[in-house]
């Protein structure tokens, strides 16, 4: 792995960053498992030192991490949520640099978890760290609350969270695990959109067929794949699943107008972070409201046959697609996953067995940036930045934020710290240092506004 760029000295918050980073704690490859413990460990003996009470809660896959200060009755309490699991690295010959030996290189850090959500998370704790430091007390009640299974659907958060939600009540809960429309310009989010996914998998001949002796008397389950995932969209782009709009709460007038005016959110700047020859959508909407405020149908994969170098000549016995979609306020993901299972058995071509396997869902989330915790956000961000914070909704999910207002009836403020070509999820993640230590100082920015 080559890399260049100057390498900057570290400070005690980025070396805390750093040893934080290097757990390879990937939730999904259960060969991590081991790692995803230490991570945990790591996290609570970091909480343990600064003089929190803490607690780690084991669950059926990753363990959950809860640390807390002396509540005085009369306070606001707020709860602070991140999730310390990582996406896996593949393909590894992509980076750069080693993605669990982190560097700092042009002013960025580059290690898988950087940006998702390690940095954003510790900026909190950080923050924390230095107001017990300067004050011996925090100014309002404080809940921390990281988990290790956010990047695989948190399947054991809302159990846990029925079971534990008088423990666990707050007034506002605060996430940074979102982004900023551009670098310097603070951000606050006020709405996420919601996911379901499922694969799809075709089966045709009990085996791989030789193409020359059979094919064209039976049915390609690769080409059947390919007709029935055409079958998902119109030609201009929008999606073809009947109903699928049918609950799509309208974007408001004031909402089109200020996204308008953003900066760094522009067609022009979607073309230059995404790298493509041109865009492409549903008509009549910009790129901006196109990913924070449509739904969308997704391919996130699709494979069968021959995959090797040269010619095979094959009829596969099977082939697959793994699909998400974006869901907005007021679409019901189980709704849309029938509307979706009954499009794809109504569209799958003659001549081979569909099956069909649903994976994780979350349903959207939108609330009032107005709020009273909402204004309060946004002057902890314009203090942090020295800049007057911009509001969106967040073209991203974060399943969990619906449940905690179902269980917990809080609300979320998101204070995204990402850039748009953090590259999360992606080869060569990265973070900017000055995003970090900025989210050292909205921690206690945020504090000290909420606790008026």
């Amino acid at each position: 792995m080559a890399h260049s760029g100057n390498i900057r000295a570290v400070s005690t918050d980025l070396e805390d960053l750093f040893a934080f980073l290097r757990f390879p704690s990937i939730s999904t490859d259960s060969r991590h498992a081991g790692d995803v413990k230490a991570c945990a460990t790591w996290l609570l003996e970091k909480l343990d030192a600064m003089g929190l009470r803490t607690e780690l809660h084991e669950t059926p896959k990753h363990p959950l991490v809860i640390a807390r200060n002396t509540h005085v009755a009369g306070r606001r309490t707020l709860l602070i949520y991140g999730h310390y699991d990582v996406q896996p690295v593949d393909p590894l010959e992509l980076w750069t640099s080693d993605p669990f030996q982190p560097e700092i290189r042009d002013g960025l850090i580059w290690a898988r978890g950087a940006t998702d959500n390690k940095g954003q998370m510790l900026a909190h704790v950080l923050g924390v760290e230095k107001l017990l430091r300067e004050n011996n007390e925090l100014p309002l009640n404080l809940i921390f609350l990281f988990e290790g299974e956010e990047e695989i659907g948190s399947p054991n958060l809302a159990p846990f969270l029925q079971e534990n939600c008088d423990a666990l009540r707050c007034d506002v809960i605060a996430i940074s695990d979102t982004g900023m429309v551009a670098p310097g310009i603070p951000t606050f989010g006020y709405g996420l959109r919601g996911i379901a996914c499922c694969e799809v998998t075709l089966r045709g001949p009990k085996g791989d067929l030789h193409s020359g002796l059979f094919g064209g008397a039976v049915a390609n389950p690769a080409a059947a794949i390919a007709r029935l995932v055409a079958s998902l969209h119109h030609a201009d782009g929008r999606v073809a699943i009947n109903g699928f709009y049918d609950q799509v709460r309208p974007l408001e007038t004031w909402e089109r107008e200020m996204w308008s005016r953003i900066p760094g959110a522009g067609d022009a700047d979607f073309l230059k972070v995404t790298g493509s020859p041109t865009l492409f959508g549903e008509p009549g909407y910009s790129s901006a409201e196109r990913t924070w405020a449509r739904p969308t149908a997704e391919v996130n994969g699709i494979g069968g046959g021959y995959q090797g170098e040269g010619s095979k000549t094959v009829l596969p016995a099977e082939a697959f697609v793994k699909l998400s979609l974006r869901l907005v306020p007021d679409q019901c993901p189980e709704m849309i996953m029938q509307q979706v299972e009954a499009h794809l058995r109504q569209h799958c071509p003659p001549g081979v067995e569909i099956e069909i396997d649903n994976g994780h869902y979350g349903a959207p989330y939108i609330t009032d940036p107005n709020s009273k915790y909402g204004l309060a956000a946004q002057a902890a961000l314009r203090a942090a930045f020295d800049a007057q914070p911009v509001l969106i909704r967040e073209g991203g999910s974060i399943p969990i934020v619906q449940t905690f207002r179902d269980i917990l009836g809080a609300d979320t403020l998101l204070l995204g710290l990402a850039l748009p070509d953090a590259q999360i999820h992606a080869p060569n993640e990265n973070f900017p240092v000055e995003n970090f230590e900025a989210g050292i100082r909205l921690n206690q920015k945020l504090l000290e506004e909420l606790a008026r």
